[in-house]
């Protein structure tokens, strides 16, 4: 089959952050197609939704943390214009977040790490564990430390997926720009001139179909490599990294075990427990570079166990998944946002690894600005140079990067924080 459609943008990727552009766009007048032969199925299936700006910032992270602290002040907005439309809850929660230490040793690392967030302005509160047990009695009466984050909510992806969706069919239903959602997977995007190197005119899909459009935009995560005609994306490094999470519910009958996200530190090792309203509980998450797609035992048992040495109730949960999934990291960790040298026609939104769900209004925010053409804010031209597309295309800028403190570069040590 080889047809032909013209929306003003096709999107290839409906994650979190295919779809947040795509409502941008969307509200902005565009006729968009998004392409993706699983919607949401990606990272955004596992992600545990913790929009968590505070909790985690990190050492020597100073350009991520404008990045996550802005996109945070979005989710309200974005969360009370769905909400609104749809009638329905989409998922977020505004319950605060505890930072719990196991031992006396993460009890110091959480005591450094908020001597950081508050000199960057942020509010963190330390509370007894006296107090911490106060609100969540289900807490282990041997945690040595706890921090209040009282600006850190969540949301739960596998709503907000699904709500964007809907948001966007039941908008075009109304009179508002078409949308449409294609169940198929992008196998290469169309040039023009007749040597195919000119500006991006759409893509082609694995069944022949040609869509095209005034805009290309690419949020296809660590695919972007299978998505082919496009050579100067060789510029784009991503690696997977992938993440061992535990989904787990309360048994039938049982009272609801915590109302707030648990960010813990169990001798180094970082677990979370993120409760949703219906009962379910999401422990999390496991990080590795091992490029196996598979779920590691060692990962899950540490999870297991972890959680239950902050939580001992976890052990009375019925569990109910185990998931992998491999997030698009990038060499200095910043996300790419952006267009690439002498491309016309094509955006590319991609390599947010485990801030997906944090960094997605902010992510769709940019990238259907780039689209429409629009003038960036002075914020928003500082980001998008930060994670412009090109600035790895240097191996020198790689090797820069890697020692540059302001970039946000993370040490071995400190992946291991929450």
């Amino acid at each position: 089959m080889d047809t032909s459609t013209g929306p003003d943008t096709v999107i290839v990727g409906a994650g979190v952050a295919g779809l947040t552009a795509a409502w941008n766009l969307h509200k902005a007048g565009q006729a968009v197609t998004v392409v993706d032969p699983e919607p949401g199925m990606g990272a955004s299936r596992a992600a545990a939704g913790m929009i968590a700006a505070v909790s985690e910032v990190m050492y020597q992270h100073t350009t991520m943390r404008t990045l996550m602290t802005t996109s945070a002040a979005m989710y309200p907005p974005l969360v009370a214009e769905l909400t609104d439309l749809l009638g329905h809850d989409v998922g977020f929660r505004d319950t605060p977040t505890l930072d719990i230490s196991a031992h006396p040793g993460d009890r110091d690392y959480f005591s450094a790490l908020a001597e950081v967030q508050r000199a960057a302005g942020m509010t963190v509160e330390r509370i007894t564990t006296r107090q911490a047990r106060s609100l969540e009695p289900a807490l282990s009466p041997t945690i040595s430390g706890a921090f209040l984050v009282s600006g850190d909510h969540q949301i739960n992806p596998r709503r907000l997926v699904p709500s964007l969706i809907e948001a966007l069919e039941t908008s075009a239903a109304a009179g508002g720009p078409p949308f449409i959602l294609l169940r198929r997977r992008a196998v290469e995007v169309l040039r023009a001139g007749e040597d195919a190197t000119g500006a991006v005119t759409g893509v082609r899909l694995d069944d022949g179909t040609v869509i095209t459009a005034g805009t290309t935009l690419l949020c296809p995560g660590v695919s972007l490599a299978t998505v082919g005609g496009l050579p100067e994306a060789d510029c784009v490094k991503l690696r997977p990294v992938h993440g061992d999470i535990l989904r787990a519910r309360l048994r039938p009958g049982r009272p609801p075990l915590l109302e707030r996200t648990v960010r813990g530190m169990v001798d180094g090792r970082p677990v979370y427990l993120v409760p949703r309203t219906d009962g379910e509980i999401v422990i999390g998450a496991t990080e590795r570079e091992d490029s196996f797609d598979g779920v590691v035992l060692e990962g899950a048992y540490q999870l297991l166990r972890d959680a239950q040495v902050l939580v001992p109730g976890a052990a009375d949960l019925e569990l109910t998944e185990i998931l992998a999934r491999a997030r698009p990291g990038t060499p200095d960790d910043l996300p790419y946002i952006g267009r690439l040298d002498g491309v016309d026609g094509l955006v590319i939104s991609t390599g947010y690894s485990r801030h997906g769900i944090l960094l997605a209004p902010l992510g769709g925010h940019l990238a259907a600005g780039l689209v429409l053409g629009t003038a960036p804010t002075e914020q928003d031209a500082g980001i998008l140079a930060a994670t412009d597309p090109r600035r790895t295309a240097d191996p020198a800028v790689v090797d820069s990067a890697s020692r540059d403190p302001s970039n946000g570069h993370r040490t071995p040590r400190e992946r291991t924080a929450p």
